[in-house]
C-alpha cells in the first residue's frame, strides 16, 4: 500500500466536514505577518468530543522544484480546543503551493491544497 491510498480528499467528503480549508494572507494584521490560516470544518463544524475530533493539522509548503517543507504542526484537544491554527510564513512566495492534511480520529487523514 502508498500513503498516497489512504489519504482522503474532497472527492472522499462525508457528512461531516474534514478537509483542511486553506488561506493565504499576505500582510494580515498589525504585524503585517504572512500567514496561512487553516480550518477544518469551516462551514459545518466537525464533531468536537473525546469519541470524534481532529487531532491535529498540519502544514506543508510545496517549492517549485516539487521538494515539500514541513511548515509546522497544531495538535488539538478534544473537547477543549477547535481544529483551527494560523502559521505564520514570513517566506511565502519561495512556495507555489500550501497542502495541509489533518486527521480525524475516527475517519482517517484528509489533504487540501491551494496555488499560489
Amino acid at each position: 500500500m502508498q500513503f498516497a491510498e489512504i489519504l482522503k480528499s474532497t472527492e472522499s467528503e462525508g457528512k461531516e466536514k474534514h478537509v483542511p480549508f486553506l488561506e493565504k494572507k499576505t500582510g494580515h494584521g498589525p504585524e503585517q505577518a504572512n500567514v496561512v490560516h487553516v480550518v477544518v470544518g469551516k462551514e459545518t463544524p466537525h464533531p468536537n468530543t473525546a469519541e470524534h475530533h481532529i487531532s491535529w493539522i498540519e502544514l506543508y509548503g510545496i517549492k517549485p522544484d516539487g521538494q515539500a517543507v514541513n511548515l509546522g504542526r497544531a495538535a488539538f484537544a478534544p473537547a477543549f480546543t477547535d481544529p483551527n491554527v494560523t502559521f505564520h510564513v514570513p517566506s511565502v512566495d519561495q512556495f507555489k503551493s500550501f497542502c495541509a492534511m489533518s486527521y480525524c480520529n475516527v475517519h482517517g487523514v484528509w489533504q487540501n491544497c491551494i496555488e499560489v
